[in-house]
């Protein structure tokens, strides 16, 4: 009777080839890599994203400050200072005062043209670009006059005319701007409405009294301030007192010395 050969036990052949696999390690020389762990993974730091700045709004940039005009700059009682207020209630000091800078500058004229040093300059460029913008040509028909001159100028005035007209056109002896060598009186080329109303109404008189105050001048006698500066209308008489106080004169819309720097109204003599 044949014997049935018999099967492993099922134990014998996992030792089997658990003694196989440790064989085959030893014979390659090398030990089984070990399975990684959790604990020894790399872990990648959390990032925390930095804020962004909060806007601020901006302040708009500020402008300089423009400095006030400072009225006290020059003395209104010196006659020999550029905003020297001469007019029925001020006389100069003294009276017979005469500038000590008197030129002559080179402009057509009917009577010297004699001016103090730097209104004098400032006609020659004024006449110059009233010429060049097409108002036509300028005089002087007047500029300064002396004590003495002006005594025998008004008395002309009071012959023809009466003490009280004479008083509405001319100034008396030591009242007067032109004694100052900063006040004349422009008529033009040809001469026409010489000292006239009328010289309000020519291309020149209308572009000066628009543009006189860009090179220091001023009209002195507004038609609506007779009650004010106490002479008529002359359109054709203007004061130079200088770039700066005839900007803020023209910016700020005053138009007579008096109002400008607080000074009484001066229709009238005192006596």
């Amino acid at each position: 009777m044949s014997r049935r050969p018999s099967l492993p036990h099922p134990a014998a052949t996992v030792l089997a080839v658990v003694l196989s696999a440790g064989l085959l390690a030893a014979c390659s020389g090398g030990a089984p890599e070990p399975s990684p762990s959790t604990s020894a993974a790399t872990v990648s730091p959390t990032l925390t994203p930095t804020p962004s700045p909060t806007p601020t709004e901006e302040a708009p940039p500020t402008s300089p400050t423009t400095p006030a005009f400072d009225k006290a700059a020059r003395s209104v009682d010196d006659p020999a200072s550029l905003w020297v207020v001469s007019d029925k209630l001020r006389a100069l000091d003294p009276v017979d005062y005469v500038p000590g800078d008197l030129v002559t500058p080179d402009v057509a004229h009917q009577n010297p043209p004699t001016l103090r040093a730097e209104a004098a300059a400032a006609v020659v460029e004024m006449f110059r670009a009233g010429e060049a913008e097409g108002a036509g040509a300028f005089q002087v028909q007047s500029a300064y006059r002396s004590y003495d001159t002006q005594v025998s100028v008004y008395a002309g005035w009071v012959q023809r005319l009466g003490q009280a007209q004479a008083d509405a056109q001319s100034a008396r002896p030591g009242f007067s701007e032109h004694q100052t060598g900063l006040a004349l009186d422009i008529s033009p080329v040809p001469l026409s409405c010489a000292l006239q109303a009328c010289f309000g109404d020519t291309p020149q008189g209308q572009w000066l009294a628009a543009n006189a105050w860009r090179f220091g001048f001023l009209l002195r006698y507004p038609a609506d301030k007779v009650a004010v500066t106490g002479f008529t209308f002359e359109p054709w008489h203007f004061r130079y007192v200088g770039v700066p106080l005839a900007t803020e004169m023209h910016d700020t819309g005053v138009t007579t010395l008096e109002e400008f720097f607080g000074l009484p109204a001066a229709p009238d003599y005192a006596g």
